[in-house]
């Protein structure tokens, strides 16, 4: 029976055929007929659309005249072809202008914002659809017979439509700019099918809105766009619809205002450019600051070289007027400064408290302070560390997270293919397609098999407990969940990647795959269906769209399909550490990066790719602090060794063991860890957090202060012969006497520049600086205690010729009573100090480091600020090639948000106005300042204009869409009506809208409906009928407090591609420049707070921000720390101010030429470099006080001799104890992973300890023999006293032994055999009484 029905239906269609072709040949194309009219049901020819496809029946008859609620109707929808209801005719019925009405609001609700792009876009299809001239623009291309109320009807499938091709551009030229403010992009690139906005053209735009495939169109429109006057092959009659179209900053007929200037580039006022970032600065063509630097080298040159010309021409001359005589004494000075050890302190120390107790008492003293160990607070989160609580920046995040939410979690893997060849495809739609070898179906099945892997994880934690759902907060399932890849343009499907179908465009046939629908998707994201016959939709499977940049990267010029890299983001919610939901987002991230790593293990990958999960950083950063733990401990073992054994006198083999001094060695390194550990369990008590930078930095400090100090000490004690009748304890103190006040001056120098350091906005250096400043004063304070009574113990065990390491063993082998000079001190002596101040070599030598300081300051002026993320991973971290790739393959920075603060009423129009960017928004409001700010992207950083609610909230709003309805029937009658609501029931449930129509475009809601519908924008869902839903996109962009006010809010914008510190930095700082100007202009809004403030918020910025201030900062910084250097060396060498200013410029020149150094060996400046440069001013203080101080004190009379003298016998003491203390372990830390240590630790330190050893052993002695101070009196003429002294006594002792002599001759029996044995001075001869008399007196 099916059969012969079947057979009917063919038979009575083919014997319609003749009559239709021959109704369509016979229709005539004339003013004042239609060729359609009425509807006709749904097109026969369409499966599944978006929208019910109800096409018009043929009827070539005379248009009607229209009347009534016909006429009424009419002007709603058409009100360009509005001639008065006693002219209008035209060719749509009632129904057909509600289903071209409801076909409008879909455009309408993103066409909107721009009134004239809206009627241009509706005039042309009024024109086709209801104008009364119809037959002369339109040609009925295609019938099909349809019952229709159960009659049969010719339903009109395709027409081809005539258009002059101006009013084609113009209408397209308005509309071109149209922006969709949620998601920065152009309205236009959903309206052009795969060209998207880029290539989109009028004939491609009209083209996608005739092709019924689209899921939209309801039949096929084959528009003809012709040029001029040409009639070139149309047919008979027809004439080109030529209306009058709008241009975007025209007013429309009714009223409405032109369109803004983020939509129409015509309606913008004229901006002069923003200034070009400053030229470099030049003088006579050359870099001004090299410039400068040569004239500053040419001045000091000449200016040192005039000056040793005039001292020796006066010093010639001085010469002759004293014709050779001696040397003038100038000892009888009585006015003189009185600089000199004080002995008696340090005897009646030592000789008081036992050697014992001290080590006890010494003991129990960090013991006590240590046990705050206990409860130490070891600082790792980054933002903690390097952003100050109270920073802007810190403030901003702050607020931020408070009222948004942390920022969402990012989890990604960058994928790619090498080794893959691409291919060529022919696609029916859209020609010839270059597909990369990523681009394959193979590789995108295997990337679709891990996403699904990944996503299924249900171990410990499941993603739906913890992933970004945008569209289902509340209550996410796994598809909820956004996860962004190429495979979501497929929703995940497996069955739609390998879909197939055949189509027929222009009398072709082929067949259509994946390969269509992803060139469609990737140029046209927000598409609910292409326009192949797969009639799939692009959007992912929870709801939103996938953003080709989040999908593919490494393309040029919108070559989507030629991309390569794919990309697979999973966004997870962020909570704060306390919450306990950032544990189980921590642990979804561990399975996570098992699993990519297993899989990158897996010989089957065909990927070659790059991955990272949140915690990645601080995991990281953790694993290279454990992992260089033992370079760290090798470094300080290989110190040790080298204290140990350079602290030996060695004197003869047999002495080995009792000579060196190893548990000497092994107590200073002990003063050394207890001061620190002393210093942080005392910080700990009072709850000051401690950081890695501390547990690195701080003992290698230290250790440097407190070798120095032990040689010092040490050498002093082994180069000193013990004095006759003079004790242990005696000697020990009296050699302390002499090199405590040096130890004093360095040790407090440093430690007042670390208190000052304290000063520090910047936690880490903050919290560095007070460790530092306690462990070096804990570290004196045991050095003039227990290492007093270490060595006092060593030496009682070196008198007793006892071995070290084994005490009850001794030698036979006496110690020699001979100063033991060692190696070095011989040495510098004989060869090293006269070599160095030879008059050529000084003039040589000053010449040079003025040149090198010269220098320095031009390299210091170049030098990169900020700390690149990738140095902060080890060598062989997977985060390298993540951040490589992340560089290389993406197309758009991070996101930027300019938040609003309380204090701003949004409900008002001039509120809205000065915000929103749509028709009737002011030129300069928040989000057009943001769009002007795009037109210069390499100078503002800004890649994408910010969304926008307040512009959705309105068109959402706009009566001319179906967002914001009301219910007009049943339990929720008044109520907002969504827009998904049934077309069967909507227009009886849902037939009144949130707003009136205005008599202009410019729709602003009273306050009243702003505060009643804001909600309902906020949690409605966007879909096809309503795409300006603002769940998801805004829901989370608007805090309301409970009286309903608006205390915070956020636009977000793009950033372009950063790729390094320097240009974060940048795009901050123009960010805050932006967000500063629209403040200043928000405020100015009637009604606003005068504390409202509009700030970026980056996630980056905190990290940042330091390099905005921190070249002031360090420059503070270490200001404050030479500052004490210059007044301490002051007050303890006897208000010497012209040995302080000395001290002060060979530190300052030190600082100097290692920021130099640090331009030229690629070491940026930073927080951790302004650590280093704070540790290198203590450091220089050790090599460069010590000699001032011997300098000062020497009593040799010229200040060559005297410079020789403090070299030789200082300057071995520094070069034991400071330079070769530290190089060995410095050396060691190159083999480190970290490229954090390597840079900032190795080649840093290693350049602050060679500049140090350069300045403190070859300039300064130098210098001090040209401008050093003259010979200190008061040490003169103790020094001649205590000679004196000593020749008394020589003499004294001599008259002793005349006595003896004397006394044995006049009692010696065998002088005189009459003689008697008697003893006493009654007995002796008179002139031997009266001498030894004499004697006892003197």
């Amino acid at each position: 029976m099916s059969i012969n029905w079947q057979l009917f239906l063919d038979t009575y269609l083919l014997m319609l055929a003749p009559s239709l072709t021959q109704m369509l040949s016979e229709a005539q194309h004339q003013p004042g007929f239609c060729a359609f009219y009425d509807e006709c049901g749904r097109n026969p020819s369409l499966g599944d659309t978006l929208i019910p496809p109800i096409v018009p029946c043929l009827n070539y008859s005379p248009a009607r005249h229209l009347t009534g609620e016909h006429y009424k109707r009419f002007k709603e929808v058409c009100p360009m072809l509005d001639q008065g209801e006693e002219n209008t005719y035209g060719c749509c019925s009632l129904g057909q202008l509600t289903s071209l009405e409801r076909s409008l609001s879909l455009s309408k609700g993103v066409l909107n914002r721009c009134p004239s792009c809206a009627e241009n876009f509706a005039h042309m299809h009024c024109m086709a659809t209801c104008s009364p001239n119809q037959t002369v623009a339109v040609k009925v291309t295609k019938v099909m017979n349809v019952t229709y109320l159960g009659q049969p009807k010719d339903a009109v499938v395709a027409y081809s439509a005539y258009i002059n091709n101006q009013f084609a551009e113009t209408a397209f030229q308005s509309c071109k700019n149209v922006r969709l403010p949620a998601t920065g992009g152009f309205a236009i690139s959903t309206m052009c099918g795969r060209y998207g906005a880029t290539l989109c053209t009028p004939q491609r735009w009209y083209d996608f809105q005739g092709d019924s495939s689209n899921g939209l169109a309801p039949l096929d429109i084959d528009f003809h766009l012709i040029k001029g006057h040409d009639t070139t092959g149309l047919p008979e009659g027809v004439i080109p619809y030529n209306g009058r179209a709008l241009k975007c900053n025209e007013v429309t007929p009714s009223g409405s205002e032109p369109c803004s200037c983020q939509d129409c580039k015509d309606s913008c006022p004229s901006l002069p450019p923003p200034p070009p970032p400053p030229a470099p600065f030049r003088l006579a063509g050359m870099d001004g600051f090299l410039l400068i630097s040569i004239i500053l080298s040419c001045v000091l040159i000449c200016a040192f070289l005039l000056y040793v010309f005039v001292s020796f021409r006066m010093s010639s001359k001085k010469k002759k007027d004293q014709g050779g005589g001696k040397r003038k004494d100038k000892t009888k000075d009585i006015f003189q400064r009185k600089i000199h050890p004080s002995e008696d302190t340090v005897f009646s120390f030592v000789n008081i408290l036992s050697l014992l107790k001290v080590l006890l008492l010494s003991a129990v003293v960090v013991a006590v302070l240590s046990v705050g160990l206990k409860s130490i607070e070891l600082t790792t989160d980054p933002v903690e560390l390097w952003s100050a609580p109270n920073s802007q920046a810190r403030q901003e995040k702050d607020f931020h997270d408070k009222h948004f939410g942390p920022f969402f979690r990012t989890n990604q893997l960058i994928l790619t293919a090498p080794d893959k060849k691409g291919s060529i495809y022919d696609s029916l739609l859209f020609g010839k397609q270059n597909f990369s070898g990523i681009v394959s179906k193979d590789l995108i099945i295997q990337l679709l098999e891990l996403q699904q892997k990944i996503q299924d994880l249900n171990r410990t934690a499941s993603l739906k407990d913890v992933c970004y759902a945008p569209l289902n907060p509340s209550n996410p399932s796994l598809t909820d969940c956004a996860v962004n890849s190429l495979p979501q343009y497929f929703q995940n499907s497996l069955e739609n990647i390998n879909a197939k179908a055949n189509m027929t465009e222009l009398g072709v046939t082929k067949e259509v795959d994946w390969r269509d629908h992803l060139i469609y998707c990737l140029n046209s994201p927000l598409s609910f269906k292409d326009i192949t016959a797969l009639g799939m939709s692009c959007m992912a499977d929870y709801g939103a769209p996938v953003f080709t940049f989040l999908a593919v990267g490494g393309y040029e010029d919108d070559d989507y399909t030629n991309a390569e890299a794919l990309i697979l983001t999973f966004s997870l919610n962020n909570f704060p550490r306390e919450d306990p939901k950032f544990k189980v987002a921590l642990q979804w991230e561990k399975e996570f990066l098992k699993i990519v790593q297993d899989y990158q293990k897996d010989p089957a990958t065909n990927f070659t790719f790059a991955y990272m999960a949140e915690r990645s950083l601080e995991d990281e950063i953790n694993r290279t602090t454990a992992e260089d733990i033992p370079i760290f401990m090798i470094s300080y073992l290989v110190i040790f060794v080298y204290i140990a054994v350079a602290l030996g006198e060695y004197s003869s083999c047999k002495r080995l063991l009792v000579d060196s001094k190893f548990l000497v060695g092994l107590g200073g390194i002990l003063v050394v860890g207890c001061s620190v550990l002393a210093s942080m369990g005392f910080y700990s008590w009072i709850g000051i957090p401690s950081s890695l930078v501390i547990l690195q930095v701080v003992p290698f400090l230290v250790l440097a202060v407190g070798a120095d100090n032990i040689f010092i000490f040490v050498l002093e004690y082994q180069r000193d012969v013990r004095r006759a009748g003079e004790t242990r304890e005696q000697h020990i103190g009296r050699v302390l006497g002499h090199v405590a006040p040096s130890m004093l001056l360095c040790s407090l120098s440093e430690s007042v520049c670390f208190f000052l350091g304290a000063l520090s906005t910047m936690p880490a250096v903050r919290s560095f600086a007070l460790y530092a400043a306690l462990a070096v004063l804990m570290d004196f304070a045991l050095q003039m205690t227990a290492f007093v009574a270490l060595l006092s113990l060593d030496a009682r065990r070196q008198d007793k010729n006892r071995c070290e390491l084994f005490c009850c063993v001794s030698v036979s082998a006496k110690h020699s009573n001979k100063p033991n000079e060692g190696f070095l001190l011989p040495l510098m002596r004989k060869y090293y100090a006269p070599a160095l101040l030879n008059r050529y070599t000084r003039i040589f030598v000053m010449v040079v480091f003025i040149l090198m300081f010269c220098a320095s300051i031009f390299l210091m002026l170049h030098v990169k600020v900020g700390l690149d993320q990738e140095l902060a991973m080890p060598t062989d971290s997977y985060m390298l090639r993540y951040f490589s790739y992340l560089h290389k393959y993406f197309e758009v920075g991070v996101p930027v948000y300019f938040v609003t603060k309380r204090g701003y009423n949004f409900t008002s129009e001039e509120g809205m106005n000065a915000v929103c960017s749509s028709v009737g928004c002011d030129q300069f409001s928040l989000t057009q300042k943001i769009q002007y700010a795009t037109n210069f992207p390499d100078l503002s950083h800004i890649a994408i204009p910010a969304n926008s609610w307040v512009d959705d909230f309105i068109d959402w709003l706009n009566p001319g869409s179906r967002c914001c309805r009301l219910y007009t029937l049943g339990p929720n009658q008044g109520e907002f009506c969504p827009a998904n609501i049934s077309e069967d029931s909507g227009s009886l449930l849902c037939g009144r809208k949130c707003m009136n129509a205005s008599a202009t475009s410019a729709i602003r809601p009273s306050v009243e409906l702003f505060n009643r519908f804001l909600p309902d924008f906020l949690g409605n869902r966007p879909d096809l009928q309503c795409s300006k839903g603002g769940l998801g996109a805004y829901d989370t962009s608007v805090v309301i407090d409970g009286r309903g006010e608006i205390i915070a809010s956020r636009f977000m914008a793009y950033h372009t591609t950063l790729t390094n510190s320097q240009e974060y930095t940048a795009a901050l700082q123009k960010g805050r420049e932006l967000a500063s100007s629209i403040t200043e202009a928000m405020r100015k809004v009637p009604g606003t707070s005068p504390d409202f403030e509009v700030f970026t918020y980056t996630l980056t910025n905190v990290f940042y921000e330091q390099y905005l201030t921190i070249v002031p900062e360090g420059l503070f910084n270490i200001s404050m720390c030479l500052l004490p250097t210059f007044v301490v060396c002051c007050l303890l060498l006897g208000l010497d101010l012209l040995s302080g200013l000395l001290n002060l410029i060979t530190i300052i020149m030190i600082v100097v030429d290692t920021v130099g150094v640090m331009t030229l060996w690629s070491i940026d400046y930073n927080a951790v470099s302004l650590i280093n440069l704070v540790t290198a001013v203590g450091i220089s203080v050790e090599f460069v006080s010590h000699m001032t101080r011997s300098f000062a004190l020497s009593t040799k009379p010229t200040r060559v001799e005297r410079a020789a003298e403090a070299t030789a016998n200082m300057g071995s003491a520094v070069f034991a104890g400071v330079a070769m203390t530290n190089l060995p372990g410095i050396l060691v830390l190159a083999f480190a992973k970290a490229q954090l240590i390597q840079i900032f630790f190795f080649r840093l330190n290693l350049v602050i300890t060679l500049l140090g050893l350069a300045h403190g052993l070859i300039f300064l002695p130098v210098l001090l023999t040209y401008f050093g101070p003259g010979l200190n009196k008061a040490i003169l003429l103790q020094a001649q006293r205590a000679n004196q002294s000593q020749d008394t006594m020589r003499r004294v002792k001599e008259a002793y032994d005349n006595i003896s002599y004397v006394d044995n001759d006049e009692t010696n029996p065998g002088t005189s055999s009459n003689s008697t044995s008697s003893s006493g001075d009654d007995k002796k001869p008179p002139e031997a009484a009266e001498r030894k008399l004499k004697i006892e007196r003197l």
